[in-house]
């Protein structure tokens, strides 16, 4: 079995993506190695800050009242800044998610039955699924922008003042070559960073999640396989006590994975809830002020861009609540299936040590946005009804 392959598989394009920008938490290095200051986490951070981040918040404030311009600022603002919170989180909790992905590949080392490993394949392939889905609409969006970008630089390479991605007045001349073509060049960047540190995130978070919910489902049929052998006197008791003990260890083992990706990621989340609501607010109302524009053809590249970049900002936050609910449900259903198994056919001293799962399941694991959510299907619909409401308010103060 080739755990690395398995591993490859599981996490697909998001442990290539993390490796780019420089934290992916590797857990075949070594822990000296692993701890080295790495120069693409500095390098991404930077292209983020100074080149994307700052600018668009210097010229939102200069274009104060000016709200379809502020809108269009605010939004890379927004995404720049979720984009350098995920990268600054991930490298932070490096050492944590390590082991957490040590833990992963010791799952796919130890998988020995083939129920098991299809489980954990099903499983895999509806997070590859979602994935690439993810990474369809952002390989489309970051084309349509390069392609905006690339329009611009030709329009503007023998202008006498040369357009930048974002302008902003660096402490050197950036209007002479070559400090033009690298600024530019280096923006452009920052803003590929920022869609890409994004997606890649939320796709490992999402990933190591459905694994969770593969091990519980795993260890669900284990525990009735277990309560099966010994209603038909296939297994001793003191062997049962054995296998029983073993389950609920691993239950615990799962139950803290699940706390410890929440609570490195927590802020994120809240973070991401708050950010796709008025990301997604002020992305319509972008898209709607472009086509109610009488004055001006519909740029056919940009909106193009918009679209995508809208899906951009809702598939990731989709994959959040829909993994969420997931895991929700097959928490629960550890105890729903000691109901469902044989266990009247048990001695009654053996069906009461039962009870430790069954009391272990009572609180289901969730995704949280700190104290202020739980991640579901129920908050993805909430929250695209609220941004609905913010634009509105949006288009009534532009009336």
């Amino acid at each position: 079995m080739n755990v690395n392959k398995d591993m490859n598989y599981a996490f697909a394009l998001s442990r290539k993506c993390l490796w780019l920008i420089g934290v992916w938490p590797d857990p075949q290095i070594s822990l000296s190695d692993f701890r080295r200051r790495n120069i693409r986490v500095v390098f991404v951070a930077c292209c983020l800050s100074f080149y994307l981040i700052l600018p668009q918040v210097r010229n939102m404030i200069r274009n104060w009242g000016n709200v379809p311009r502020m809108v269009e600022q605010f939004l890379s603002v927004n995404y720049g800044l979720m984009a350098l919170f995920k990268l600054i989180t991930t490298f932070y909790y490096g050492e944590t998610l390590r082991t957490l992905m040590t833990s992963v590949m010791n799952d796919w080392l130890t998988s020995k039955s083939d129920w098991e490993r299809s489980t954990m394949l099903k499983i895999a392939k509806r997070g590859r699924s979602l994935s690439l889905k993810c990474y369809f609409l952002l390989t489309c969006g970051i084309l349509s922008h390069v392609t905006i970008c690339f329009i611009k630089f030709r329009r503007s390479m023998h202008q006498p003042h040369r357009i930048l991605v974002y302008q902003f007045n660096y402490p050197y001349n950036s209007q002479k070559s070559p400090n033009y073509e690298i600024t530019f060049f280096i923006q452009l960047c920052g803003s590929i960073f920022a869609a890409l540190t994004n997606c890649t995130v939320d796709s490992f978070v999402s990933i190591f999640l459905l694994h969770v919910c593969a091990q519980l489902i795993n260890l669900r049929v284990a525990l009735n396989n277990t309560i099966d052998e010994l209603a038909n006197r296939t297994m001793s008791t003191s062997r049962f006590k054995e296998g029983l003990a073993t389950i609920v260890l691993r239950h615990e083992h799962l139950i803290k994975n699940a706390k410890t990706i929440n609570d490195c990621y927590s802020k994120v989340l809240f973070q991401q809830m708050l950010a796709t609501t008025f990301q997604l607010c002020f992305q319509s109302f972008q898209i709607y002020t472009i086509i109610t524009d009488h004055t001006s053809k519909i740029p056919i590249i940009k909106m193009a861009f918009l679209f995508f970049y809208t899906g951009i900002v809702l598939t990731p936050f989709y994959i959040y609540c829909y993994t969420a609910e997931k895991l929700f449900t097959e928490s629960i259903n550890m105890a729903y299936g000691v109901y469902q198994c044989n266990w009247y056919d048990l001695p009654s001293k053996n069906a009461k040590d039962l009870m430790i799962i069954v009391h272990r399941s009572r609180i289901p694991l969730k995704l949280t946005a700190e104290s202020f959510g739980v991640f579901s299907m129920e908050l993805f619909g909430n929250t695209i009804k609220t941004s609905m409401g913010y634009l509105s308010a949006l288009l009534a103060m532009k009336d």
